[in-house]
């Protein structure tokens, strides 16, 4: 259906990547990385090239995000997901309640099932709808996804808790651009590899006073299994020290700090506002055409980091999307793979400009209108 489709020239994009993670890392990040030469690479993490680099990442978050000063930010190895299990280890008492309306914030409530001792429960939403926390009694911890990224659902508000439930959100795919309130949490986490443009495999945990006495009182009072590599302790102990328990890797953590020099320039708010605009292009374009469907019904849960619209069944979006990819013009719009819808998933992280998500939508609509 697609094979005779060439993309004009005046529609190329200036960058091909629309993808839901790994985010668009600027080839002037890159450049900047390969200019520090022998200076950073390769330098242990205990001296103070590193040490250095790391407190910039600590000071630019707080600034971002006006971090309240009694807060912690801890930074650690692994990625978000290894948060899943250290934070149902080493931070809930017995029992959580989880907000779930998707594949990630499924996968969240699935690690603390896991774990023996405790008794979490799920309140779900089917995938495609949108949820709202809320303050559910009897569970010391209330965990939600700020952005669910295998649906496109962001949620519209945060619970209140009390002084002996912790609020935990996972932020990875909406942090920094979806709207939230750090002051309102108890742990907001997230990995880099999205808005913040670095690649994956650290995380970092924006934690409360609660939330850090609450991680240090468990470990230091319970005999519960917690592996070594998950010690909050070591993690909040080595990040004051603007470190990491174990060996991170440098590039990413430059990449992070790039990241945040160029959010910061911008500001939190006029960020969010982008944000607003490209998925005000976006969704606009999918309710204009007949054979487009934004996924998510309900506006107030449609996400400004995360686009998913549905595509009529008879213009296949896989046989699309190869043609697309073969040409190198737009890679990775591809709808997640276990909902198994015939969708495109559009990612509207800041490093993804306004002009070229204008330019995807000229390309998508003349070739199913060629079709």
């Amino acid at each position: 259906m697609f094979d005779n489709f060439k993309v004009p020239e005046h529609l190329f994009p200036s960058d091909p990547r629309f993808g839901c993670g790994p985010s668009v890392i600027p080839v002037s990040h890159l450049e900047s990385l390969a200019k520090t030469g022998v200076k950073l690479m390769g330098t242990s993490h205990r001296q103070s090239a590193v040490k250095n680099l790391v407190g910039e990442v600590i000071t630019g978050l707080k600034t971002y995000f006006k971090v309240p000063d009694d807060y912690a930010v801890v930074l650690g190895n692994g990625g978000a997901t290894l948060l899943f299990d250290m934070i149902g280890l080493g931070v809930v008492e017995k029992s959580s309640a989880h907000f779930t309306c998707g594949e990630f914030s499924n996968k969240w409530y699935l690690a603390h099932k896991n774990i023996p001792w405790l008794e979490p429960k799920e309140f779900a939403s089917p995938f495609g709808k949108g949820i709202t926390p809320k303050a559910e009694a009897g569970f010391d911890m209330i965990c939600c996804t700020l952005n669910e990224t295998s649906t496109g659902v962001q949620i519209d508000s945060l619970p209140t808790v009390d002084a002996n439930t912790i609020l935990a959100v996972d932020a990875t795919s909406g942090g920094g651009q979806v709207p939230c309130d750090v002051s309102k949490t108890d742990i907001f986490f997230f990995s880099p590899q999205k808005v913040f443009g670095s690649e994956g495999g650290l995380w970092i945990a924006i934690m409360s006073p609660k939330a850090v006495n609450r991680a240090l009182k468990i470990e230091a009072d319970s005999k519960r299994y917690l592996p070594h590599i998950m010690s909050w302790k070591q993690a909040i102990e080595n990040s004051s020290k603007n470190q990491t328990y174990n060996t991170p890797a440098i590039a990413t953590i430059y990449l992070l700090n790039e990241q945040i020099k160029v959010l910061n320039s911008v500001g939190y708010d006029k960020v969010i506002a982008g944000a607003k605009e490209k998925a005000k292009l976006l969704y606009g374009w999918a309710n204009e055409k007949s054979y487009l469907t934004p996924y998510i019904q309900e506006e107030k849960y449609r996400s400004i980091a995360v686009a998913t619209i549905d595509v009529d069944e008879k213009y296949k979006v896989d046989d699309l999307l190869t043609v697309l990819r073969k040409q190198k013009v737009i890679q990775d719009i591809d709808g997640y793979r276990k909902l198994g819808r015939n969708q495109f998933r559009i990612s509207m992280f800041h490093n993804i400009t306004l002009e070229n998500l204008d330019k995807l939508t000229k390309v998508l609509s003349m070739a199913i209108e060629l079709a």
